[in-house]
């Protein structure tokens, strides 16, 4: 790689590079996006990029995986955490819904993360979300035992849940557009959080556990 080029912020050039690549890959996914474009955003020499990520995708895995990690990390907190399946579930649902509503490039980026496949890619899915995912599948299966949660697929109940948070900030531009509502507007993230929790409870807590 040779010497380290210079550029304008120093050690801070490696996050300006992280923020900017990361809103060119949810606008374009890692095919679409170019080199050149996430330079001229981060105010930074192409070479730069190479430096410190060696390649687009070097640098697209480190964008997903700074994300990925954070949240694994706040759901394994919650998943793991001392008391019933119902503290948990919702809890985990709060966070995810927390982590995502001051995240607004992320859904974008997560989709196109899961319609993009590779050995390096697939790594960070074994290595991040299955883990989760898992997690929260034995949370459920074991409320479903102890009697706290209706008869459900653990399997499916999980995905469900994910629905739930992820398709609102996916339908964002959408809302803003057609039904002229700001979804990460305060009042809006905090009615949207009670319903979604709400409709939970009811769904999936039997009647006499939801307090």
């Amino acid at each position: 790689m040779g010497k380290r080029p210079l550029a304008r912020d120093g050690p801070a050039s490696r996050e300006t590079i992280l923020a900017a690549a990361e809103r060119t890959f949810a606008e374009a996914g890692l095919s679409g996006a170019r080199v050149d474009r996430i330079a001229r955003r981060a105010h930074v020499n192409k070479a730069l990029l190479y430096y410190y990520f060696r390649s687009k995708e070097g640098l697209y895995r480190a964008v997903l995986e700074e994300h990925l990690r954070e949240f694994a990390r706040e759901a394994r907190e919650v998943l793991e955490a001392q008391g019933d399946a119902r503290s948990k579930v919702l809890g985990f649902v709060s966070a995810h819904f927390d982590f995502l509503s001051v995240r607004p490039l992320f859904p974008s980026l997560m989709q196109r993360f899961f319609m993009t496949g590779g050995r390096s890619l697939d790594r960070l899915k074994a290595k991040y979300v299955l883990p989760t995912y898992r997690g929260l599948m034995r949370v459920i299966e074991q409320g479903v035992r102890d009697g706290e949660f209706y008869e459900v697929d653990g399997r499916q109940t999980a995905i469900s849940l994910a629905a739930l948070v992820v398709h609102y900030f996916l339908a964002a531009p959408w809302l803003k557009t057609m039904a002229r509502m700001d979804a990460y507007g305060r009042e809006n993230l905090a009615r949207r959080k009670m319903e979604v929790l709400g409709f939970i409870r009811r769904a999936l807590v039997r009647k006499g556990r939801r307090e």
